[in-house]
């Protein structure tokens, strides 16, 4: 099939397109690379541009004849988004409403959308499944249940078969830890906490220690991005036969932020500093997924459940790119 992939200079992105790449499909990505890496796409084909771009999208899909659609272009940071509202809407919503409408145009009817777990706020129970409440707490999680609203209407009308995925902790290095997590700055727990072996950060900090959990410290649900991945061709092939699909995409099991810190010294062999601080606002004691769904109607498995080589191929990238991607 040939596919589009946005945002596929990024981290989900790039990864995807190895994965398409591997299975015999023709992906195509397209990037602005405001936030992804050139050199994270390989020989895949490219077109640099942005999803606000109507008459480019127009011209890509025509050109490529493009069957699929993969959406991994959004904006990420929960805090700018706090910060910065506007810029998150302008580009998480009104910039996929214009990819849909090309869409639309050009009668490319599969959506594979990669949503997140931050739709559904601060969950009253846990594990969360797809019908717990969806009450986002930021601008973020707003921005990501909008879309998932507008592809459910848009596929009312007959001209849409979408699949939105809602991930919790994407993380590791994926095809064969090729490709890894290169953000700019880094905000994710796994890649802090490396550099901090690496001697690249001065220190860890663990924002809060007197939570109800175990050890005290915030307990999350991490997927490697190999089996996050896979799950995106197994909801790409069911859109066959399915107009609208909603996928958790985690673990189902989580560990707290002292677990990391741990398995990252085990890892490496590194030792480093760890700073106890306040509480953020806004931080959940636990966020762990239900994926039965995903399990039991797509056939999805994980791979990589355990910590320990979630992180060990983390830890390979980042030794191997020390300075992150060239560009």
């Amino acid at each position: 099939m040939r596919v589009l992939v946005c945002g596929g200079a990024g981290y989900i992105g790039s990864n995807m397109m190895a994965q398409l790449l591997a299975e015999g499909h023709e992906p195509v990505v397209f990037d602005n690379l405001s936030k992804g890496h050139r050199s994270a796409v390989g020989s895949a084909e490219f077109v640099e541009g942005d999803l606000a771009d109507y008459e480019l999208l127009i011209k890509t899909l025509r050109k490529y004849r493009i069957e699929a659609v993969m959406h991994f272009a959004a904006f990420i940071e929960v805090g700018e988004s706090v910060a910065a509202p506007l810029k998150y809407y302008h580009n998480n919503v009104s910039c996929t409403q214009t990819l849909l409408s090309a869409m639309e145009a050009e009668n490319v009817e599969k959506f594979v959308f990669s949503s997140s777990a931050a739709v559904y706020g601060m969950p009253q129970k846990v594990p969360i499944t797809e019908n717990s409440p969806k009450q986002p707490i930021n601008p973020y999680g707003q921005t990501k249940l909008a879309v998932e609203r507008m592809c459910h209407y848009q596929s009312q009308t007959g001209k849409l078969s979408y699949a939105s995925l809602r991930y919790f902790n994407a993380c590791g290095a994926g095809n064969n830890a090729t490709l890894g997590e290169d953000h700019r700055p880094e905000s994710h727990l796994i890649p802090r906490v490396i550099q901090a072996a690496m001697g690249k950060r001065s220190e860890v900090k663990i924002y809060g220690t007197d939570y109800q959990t175990p050890d005290g410290t915030c307990i999350r649900d991490y997927i490697h991005i190999d089996d996050l991945c896979r799950a995106h061709l197994l909801a790409l092939e069911k859109l066959d036969k399915s107009r609208e699909l909603v996928y958790n995409l985690g673990n189902g099991k989580g560990y707290s932020v002292k677990e990391v810190i741990e398995t990252v010294r085990e890892v490496s062999g590194k030792d480093f500093k760890v700073v106890a601080v306040d509480r953020r606002l806004g931080d959940a004691p636990v966020l762990t997924s239900d994926a039965t769904k995903a399990i039991n109607e797509l056939g999805w498995k994980t791979e990589f459940g355990e910590l320990k080589k979630i992180v060990a191929t983390a830890w390979q990238w980042h030794n191997e790119h020390p300075d992150g991607y060239p560009d």
